[in-house]
């Protein structure tokens, strides 16, 4: 039986690193038009954000998952999502945490394709606008929040989602995520190195479905305000979203994914105190694969020391003891997104490596 339907995951998520020139970069070798991305600097000690533009919010609308601060527009920033990649421009703003292509910086994107051009969705409550790829299981999702519990929003992806992230765009708010290994009673923010939150106040206490995410009332997810939703459900071969429990060892567990990753993010949900780790396969590109960078910081990439991983064929290895990636007994959540499938959509083995 076929594993995957996605041969080239790059068809639909790769990084791109790239070095900026304080003037047009277009930026190629994406393998797609992207619909979000993701841009952060690598070098140059603290204070550069991370910072996420997607074609429903239109470009130079930049948010940062590492603030509460509400979308900015960057002047000359994010020009365009191109056929293979994009384009920045000079983005001369003077501050240093709004830098995208200072030059000589050395900067790391990361690209998802979703379903081009925004469609109105009135499956819920609230009328949404919806970019969604059913193929790859990601939606970017543009509605106006209610504050009130019960509202329901439609996500397009025709499965239930398995995680997804909320930011209100005009309002200094947290960011919002639902993860399915700790279900709609609870929470976590973007932004925070906080602890799973128990509350009704994120989800009402209400699964989403196929075609819709139920709101609570809490800022993070349903303000007052437009909102941007980024949601995924899981691809056979392609995504894979779930927890592990750290052993605080470096001999650390072993994560199946069915596919050799391109891309993990992980966070402990038990106590608080600890980063959202990132980890691709160009920063390092061999084992192990243990240059690290924070979601929710704006400190330069880490190459040392910060929870090596090991990627293979098949999933990933913890190889470090680090409390952010692999603390004993405390349970951890990732998301993941393949650079090659373990077993192909012709029921062919991909080559080990």
């Amino acid at each position: 039986m076929a594993y995957t339907t996605i041969d080239d995951p790059t068809d639909f998520f790769n990084t791109k690193l790239f070095v900026g020139n304080s003037s047009t970069n277009a930026i190629t070798g994406v393998g797609h038009q992207p619909d979000w991305t993701w841009i952060k600097r690598r070098d140059g000690g603290t204070g550069y954000s991370n910072f996420l533009f997607d074609a429903v919010r239109g470009v130079n609308k930049g948010i940062s998952s590492n603030q509460t601060a509400a979308e900015q527009t960057f002047t000359n920033g994010f020009n365009s999502f191109d056929s293979d990649g994009f384009t920045l421009g000079a983005n001369t703003s003077g501050s240093t945490a709004t830098e995208l292509n200072y030059s000589g910086g050395n900067y790391v994107s990361w690209n998802w394709k979703a379903g081009g051009s925004a469609s109105s969705n009135s499956d819920g409550s609230i009328t949404s606008s919806v970019s969604a790829s059913t193929t790859a299981g990601f939606s970017i999702v543009s509605y106006t929040g209610t504050a009130s519990a019960g509202a329901t929003v439609g996500h397009g992806l025709g499965v239930k989602p398995d995680m997804i992230i909320t930011k209100a765009r005009a309002i200094a708010d947290n960011w919002g995520v639902y993860h399915k290994s700790l279900g709609a009673t609870k929470g976590l923010y973007l932004n925070t190195t906080n602890a799973e939150i128990t509350s009704s106040a994120y989800y009402n206490n209400t699964e989403p479905t196929s075609t819709l995410v139920t709101l609570g009332d809490n800022e993070a997810t349903n303000d007052n305000d437009t909102m941007i939703m980024y949601a995924f459900a899981e691809k056979k071969g392609f995504s894979k979203f779930g927890s592990y429990t750290g052993n605080g060892n470096a001999d650390g567990t072993f994560v199946y994914l069915g596919f050799r990753p391109a891309w993990v993010m992980v966070k402990t949900t038990t106590d608080a105190g600890y980063n959202w780790v990132v980890y691709d396969n160009k920063r390092v590109g061999f084992n192990p694969d243990n240059d690290t960078l924070n979601a929710n910081e704006t400190r330069a990439e880490q190459t040392t020391g910060f929870g090596h991983i090991d990627m293979v064929s098949n999933g990933f290895k913890i190889r470090a003891s680090t409390n952010d990636t692999n603390r004993s007994g405390n349970v951890f959540i990732y998301m993941a997104f393949a650079e090659s499938p373990f077993v192909s959509s012709g029921g062919i083995p991909t080559t080990a490596r």
